[in-house]
């Protein structure tokens, strides 16, 4: 079965605030490596501290904070914006 990948309102409005080939490259990044992967935790990193629970996905400059739910087979992306914001 596939993954399915669900956006927090939150993340929409920040991915909408990017230029147009920042959203096409992460746009292309979820549907290629986490919809249709197998394993989407195979291609990010666990956070750590206060985020534990939560994964991180490198897109360019930009970072994708997700939360994955692997009974139901979704990733829902909470964030997405540039490395040195993203975190806060």
């Amino acid at each position: 079965m596939a993954w399915t990948v669900s956006f927090d309102p939150r993340a929409l409005g920040e991915i909408k605030k990017l230029d147009r080939s920042a959203q096409r490259r992460v746009v292309r990044f979820l549907q290629d490596r986490i919809a249709g992967d197998h394993d989407p935790p195979a291609s990010g990193k666990p956070l750590k501290g206060d985020k534990v629970g939560l994964w991180r996905y490198r897109i360019g400059k930009h970072r994708a904070v997700c939360h994955i739910d692997d009974e139901n087979l979704t990733v829902q992306v909470l964030r997405i914006t540039h490395r040195k914001d993203v975190y806060r």
